[in-house]
């Protein structure tokens, strides 16, 4: 029997907004908030949004493609659109559930990828989650934890009143989250986490500098691993290799300086790396299906 897919309109559509918050509990008291009515915990399913996962209580079963992994207090991990999963087995079991439209919300992406605990924990980690056996995810201390239930409890609230300006907070409290999690996935210890924070670190140093003449070599030595090894990581994590991800990020930053300055295209095509701009246009409309000087004019605010 094929799974449920989970359809974003029906969670956000009940605050209005791309970010809703709620909990799912196994033996519920009678003071517990009731659970969203698209509680699909134990059925199989998927979904076209990210939900962030926090174990806060009890112990039990997540199913993920097929595979069981065990879960306990403190677990934080994040599931992405697609995968397949249910929880199961469920022994006084309490999850915080953080559903949110990445694409709908518009988030920092180029900040947040500066952060190799974010590129580890939200980019590497969920494709790496079998093959670890859930070994790399992110576990919470005690007052860790309580600190991150103490955040959801103010979004639960937040979805639940809709006072006024309740899009900013959950805006602002779920980069919170993800902030306070990307560090402290890079404070982790076991031996899986380690290994996707160096390519973590590989990410952090090419959106930190992208206009730098790097290497593939070099970028395997910050990442601590040998350049075939960089590769293959690379490509099954991104999509791509770490050279082809930098050629994209550079173009990603040539349309903004395109949006927004009047400055030259050969001006524009040194400033974020390229050292010929005929070389730049080709990669430009590469990427983008049109060259420079028309993606300016198709561009710029009226």
């Amino acid at each position: 029997m094929e799974s449920l897919v989970a359809d974003g309109h029906d969670y956000f559509g009940m605050t209005g907004f791309p970010i809703l918050v709620g909990r799912s509990i196994t033996n519920p008291a009678p003071n517990d908030p009731p659970p969203h009515p698209h509680d699909l915990t134990e059925i199989e399913h998927s979904h076209d949004f990210c939900e962030l996962v926090i174990v806060a209580q009890g112990q039990g079963l997540q199913s993920l493609e097929g595979m069981d992994l065990p879960i306990t207090a403190g677990d934080v991990f994040l599931l992405q659109g697609r995968q397949r999963h249910f929880f199961h087995d469920r022994k006084d079991l309490i999850l915080y559930n953080v559903m949110y439209s990445p694409e709908q919300l518009a988030l920092p992406e180029n900040e947040l990828r500066c952060m190799p605990g974010y590129c580890a924990m939200f980019m590497l980690e969920p494709t790496y989650r079998q093959q670890h056996r859930f070994a790399s995810r992110l576990h919470l201390k005690r007052v860790q934890l309580a600190h991150v239930q103490a955040i959801c409890d103010e979004m639960e609230k937040e979805c639940l009143t809709k006072s006024p300006g309740f899009e900013i907070v959950l805006r602002a409290k779920l980069l919170e989250l993800i902030a306070y999690f990307s560090r402290a996935y890079t404070r982790g210890n076991s031996t899986e986490a380690q290994a996707l924070l160096r390519v973590g670190d590989v990410i952090g140093a090419v959106e930190n500098n992208y206009s730098k003449d790097w290497k593939l070599d070099e970028l395997a030595r910050i990442g601590h691993m040998s350049s075939s090894s960089l590769l293959t990581i690379f490509r099954k994590a991104t999509g791509q290799t770490p050279i082809d991800y930098l050629v994209r990020l550079r173009i990603q930053r040539a349309m903004e300086l395109l949006r927004q300055t009047d400055a030259s295209i050969t001006e524009i095509a040194f400033q974020v790396g390229f050292n010929d701009s005929n070389y730049f246009t080709r990669q430009f409309r590469k990427a983008s299906g049109i060259p420079p000087r028309q993606f300016r004019v198709q561009n710029r605010p009226s």
